[in-house]
């Protein structure tokens, strides 16, 4: 009888936490010290993903152009307030959220944090801006649908989806030309307000800083959760789009399932983590070293707000396309009926908690840490706990559920290119 062997303890990173106010208008902020980099981060968050939004490319356009001009200051002026200072200015959209995010070194915080109250309090959507940034986005947009890594986003999501679903819609460029300073200010209106967001403070800061950022919070428009319809999933099981020219085909495999809420989203990320989460999984390993169809296949287990979903993805010559398609297939088939070896876990459990070591390793790690958890109603012990199921969960376990789950008639296959 083949001894097992024993399943040790995986070192966790520390998990900090943070204290929470909630401001007068009811919108929270949560903080966490760490004042070892003399650096303060605030990020503003939103319920203003792109699956908000009612006219294409407005939940984008609004988070894109706040610094665009406001009230009292053009965008030029802004911008180059920033750069005096050496602060930093980001804005990032995903389809349920929108964070917009001021980092500046601690001795400027104050006027740093100026600047964010005009940027998330008074934005005008200047007219002329606007019309710029539309203009700029509709080529590079064109631009990006010629390649098949692009186009293959798009329309796995539509596959996965359906197109009417706000996760799966795409547009054309021509959308961006109906796009006006009052759309995208109604949309500010209703998605940027008290209701709708949350601050998260962290670094070298104080009282003061804290204060600051609660004011702003306190200075949003009053408002109402923003509300959407998010119906069922309507699947599409294969679609096969060819471009001219192309000399690849970019595959993506995969089904919609769950948020991370559900009890086997942990599982399903180990699973995805060993199909392609590394270099040494199984996807390189068959597609890449013995098969050679590709540089590079990974997986993953993607958490969205209202739903989530499996994806496997390769760019493959296109004269492989469909041996490659077999391939992975054949490798869902087996982790779903042969047990993984207990050395295998052992190396996903190393590459998770190594990724997990890696985002906790500077001053801002904890911070999107933070904001992921808080997105999804959890606070900072849930990475406890991830870590902890990871470091537990079984071989017969992990095939149970890749059984459950990983069946070809239920996946979903987009093949862009070739």
């Amino acid at each position: 009888m083949i001894q097992r062997p024993e399943i040790k303890p995986i070192g966790m990173p520390r998990i900090p936490h943070y204290t929470t106010r909630t401001t007068e208008v009811g919108a929270p902020l949560y903080s966490l010290h760490n004042s070892s980099q003399g650096v303060v981060r605030v990020s503003f968050v939103f319920r203003a993903g792109t699956s908000y939004q009612s006219t294409p490319f407005s939940a984008s356009t609004v988070v894109n152009t706040l610094s665009e001009g406001t009230q009292n200051h053009s965008g030029r002026e802004i911008a180059e307030s920033l750069d005096f200072l050496g602060s930093y200015y980001d804005a990032n959209i995903d389809r349920d959220w929108a964070v917009v995010t001021f980092c500046s070194l601690k001795k400027f915080a104050a006027e740093t944090l100026d600047i964010a109250e005009e940027v998330i309090l008074r934005p005008t959507f200047p007219e002329k801006e606007i019309r710029s940034y539309c203009a700029k986005r509709k080529e590079q947009l064109h631009v990006q649908r010629s390649k098949p890594d692009q186009l293959s986003r798009e329309v796995f999501g539509k596959a996965l989806f359906g197109e009417a679903h706000p996760y799966g819609i795409t547009s054309s460029e021509e959308s961006y030309d109906d796009i006006t300073p009052t759309i995208l200010h109604d949309f500010y209106l209703a998605h940027y307000n008290s209701a709708s967001a949350f601050a998260v403070i962290c670094g070298d800061f104080g009282e003061e800083e804290e204060r600051r950022v609660a004011e702003i919070l306190e200075g949003l428009p009053s408002g109402t959760m923003p509300k959407r319809n998010i119906p069922e999933p309507t699947p599409t099981p294969l679609i096969r789009e060819h471009i001219e020219g192309a000399v690849q085909s970019s595959i993506k495999i995969g089904l919609p399932l769950f948020p991370r809420t559900h009890p086997d989203f942990i599982p399903m990320q180990i699973l995805a983590t060993a199909l392609g989460g590394y270099f040494g999984s199984r996807l390189m390993q068959n597609l890449r070293e013995r098969n050679g169809y590709t540089y590079g296949a990974y997986a993953a287990m993607i958490n969205l707000d209202r739903s989530g979903y499996f994806v496997m993805s390769a760019d493959v010559a296109g004269d492989h396309t469909d041996a490659a398609i077999g391939e992975m297939f054949g490798e869902l088939e087996r982790i779903a009926s042969e047990p993984m070896s207990y050395e295998e876990l052992e190396l996903v459990r190393k590459t998770i908690v190594g990724d997990a070591l890696r985002v906790f390793d500077g001053p801002f790690g904890a911070a999107d840490v933070t904001i992921e958890n808080i997105q999804n109603g959890e606070r900072n012990d849930y990475t406890e706990r991830f870590l902890a199921e990871v470091a537990t969960i079984t071989p017969e376990k992990l095939r149970e559920v890749a059984e459950r789950y990983l069946q070809k008639n239920r996946c979903v296959v987009t093949i862009i290119g070739q």
